[in-house]
């Protein structure tokens, strides 16, 4: 982009921000004379201010209230002139697809325009989506406000509780189905677990096989010697060898036996773990977990009840953890 074109771009920006500016205090100024008008319409203040301040109460009244709807009509033509200026520039920019887009994305500023009371109060939107406006240009920093933090605080408060009726009331919604539901369980195993059998086998074999190498690779100095004490022990006890100790080199035998009894379980042992790897242990132990998760998935009407209460329970502590107001503590910590 050349130089006098970025000028004029810029130069462009700060119209807008200028006249957006501009309106926004239009905006504002006409808000607060619809506010003070409303109240003055209503008898106990308007009697309230007549009693205190005749003079002011007249000169309200003479100047402002009965030329309400002229000035308001100079508003809503200011107003009027800001939306067909938007729309030009919307055409001339090409922002939309088609030239008429504009006032129907800008309805609000359309129908704020229209000087009866119901449409006024649009005009509270248009005041939004200008400080939106500037708020994405930098000109302002919404959240500093103190207004902003108060609302945007009270906003946080009433989407939680909001969405945790909601909440609660598609939890007790779940319940109630599965209260009423004759076949919950059987479908659930059907249509949930059993199509993904294979892969539950797949992961607890998978699993099986990493636990047993990660605790006999920590532990292989304590398996080596728990197998030799055990060696020891059964050779101990038994007749046969202890009859051999007494024969001439019988201890020698007997310890020479014993160290070879006790290398030979040690290396069962690691052959059996370095064996988990080999496709038939896998196989092995797919069959197991195949058998158990086949077992696990039998439904009877026992089994029906038991999972049923399971899943109210847990839907119930669900409903029970929603139920915290966790906007309370965030209220205290400020």
């Amino acid at each position: 982009m050349s130089a006098p074109s970025a000028s004029h771009s810029q130069r462009r920006e700060r119209l807008y921000l200028v006249w957006d500016i501009a309106i926004v205090v239009l905006v504002s100024a006409n808000l607060l004379l619809l506010l003070v008008d409303s109240l003055f319409l209503l008898p106990p203040l308007n009697a309230g201010l007549e009693a205190l301040a005749p003079s002011l109460h007249q000169a309200y009244d003479s100047a402002i209230h009965q030329r309400f709807m002229t000035i308001d009509l100079v508003f809503v033509s200011i107003f009027l002139l800001d939306v067909l200026a938007g729309w030009a520039m919307a055409i001339a920019e090409r922002r939309y697809a088609r030239w008429f887009f504009y006032p129907f994305v800008h309805w609000y500023d359309v129908l704020g325009c229209i000087p009866l009371s119901g449409f006024r109060l649009l005009r509270v939107l248009r005041l939004i989506s200008l400080l939106i406006r500037l708020q994405r240009l930098g000109a302002i920093d919404i959240r500093r406000w103190r207004l902003y933090a108060f609302f945007e605080r009270y906003y946080r408060v009433l989407m939680e509780e909001l969405s945790d009726r909601v909440a609660t009331r598609l939890l007790s919604s779940l319940q109630e189905e599965v209260q009423r539901s004759d076949d919950f369980t059987k479908r659930l195993t059907e249509q949930v677990i059993q199509p993904r059998k294979a892969a539950l086998v797949d992961e607890i074999a998978r699993r099986l096989e990493t636990t047993v190498d990660k605790s006999y690779a920590e532990n292989h100095q304590e398996v080596h010697r728990y197998v030799a004490t055990l060696v020891t022990r059964t050779l101990e006890e038994n007749q046969e060898l202890t009859r051999l100790r007494r024969l001439p080199m019988g201890e020698h035998v007997a310890h020479a036996m014993e160290r070879s009894l006790s290398d030979v379980a040690s290396r069962v042992v690691h052959e059996a773990i370095d064996g988990l790897s080999s496709p038939r242990f896998k196989s092995l132990i797919g069959d197991l977990a195949g058998s158990g998760i086949d077992a696990w998935l039998y439904v009877d009407q026992r089994t029906d009840r038991v999972t049923e209460q399971v899943l109210i329970e847990t839907l119930e502590m669900l409903k029970d953890e929603i139920a915290v107001q966790r906007w309370r503590d965030e209220l205290d910590l400020r």
